[in-house]
C-alpha cells in the first residue's frame, strides 16, 4: 500500500513524464511528498535521503534534481554564481537569501514592484528575471567596520 506522500512523488512524476525510478520516486517523496514546497541543495537532500536510509549517491541526486529542473518540476535558483539551490515552486517569485544562515526562502512577490527592465540588446529577448534578496542579520552588518 503507498502512502499519500509516496503518490504525491509518483504523480509529481508522471506529469512530467518522467519515468518513476526507484531513486527518483525516493527523492519525489522528500521534495513533495507532505505537499509542501522546499528549497533544497543536492548536498541537503543528500542528507536528508541518508538519514531515511533512500540508497543514493550525491551524484545521483545532482543528477536527479537536473532532470526535474529539465522535466519542468524545479527552478534552479543560484546565488553568488557558484550556490546552487533547488526549488519546487516554479512559479516566477522573488527569493530571500539568509547569508548568515545560507538558506533560501520565498520572499512575498505581491511586494516586489518592478517599474521596467533595460532593453535586451538586438538579437536577444529577455528570457526570465531572477530576483534574489540577501539578507544579513544587522549587528553581523554593523560589527564589519
Amino acid at each position: 500500500m503507498t502512502t499519500e506522500a509516496q503518490k504525491r512523488g509518483k504523480d509529481w512524476l508522471g506529469q512530467a513524464k518522467l519515468r518513476p525510478t526507484r531513486q527518483r520516486l525516493a527523492l519525489a517523496e522528500l521534495l513533495i511528498g507532505d505537499g509542501q514546497n522546499r528549497h533544497v541543495t543536492a548536498e541537503s537532500l543528500f542528507a536528508a535521503a541518508k538519514k531515511t536510509d533512500v540508497g543514493v549517491s550525491l551524484a545521483t541526486v545532482y543528477n536527479t534534481l537536473r532532470a526535474f529542473c529539465d522535466a519542468g518540476l524545479m527552478q534552479e535558483v543560484t546565488v553568488d554564481g557558484s550556490k546552487s539551490y533547488f526549488d519546487t515552486n516554479t512559479h516566477d517569485h522573488p527569493h530571500f537569501f539568509w547569508e548568515n544562515d545560507g538558506k533560501l526562502t520565498d520572499a512575498p512577490a505581491e511586494e516586489l514592484r518592478i517599474a521596467s527592465l533595460p532593453n535586451a540588446p538586438d538579437g536577444y529577448e529577455i528570457a526570465s528575471v531572477d530576483v534574489v534578496i540577501r539578507l544579513r542579520a544587522r549587528d553581523a552588518a554593523e560589527g564589519k567596520a
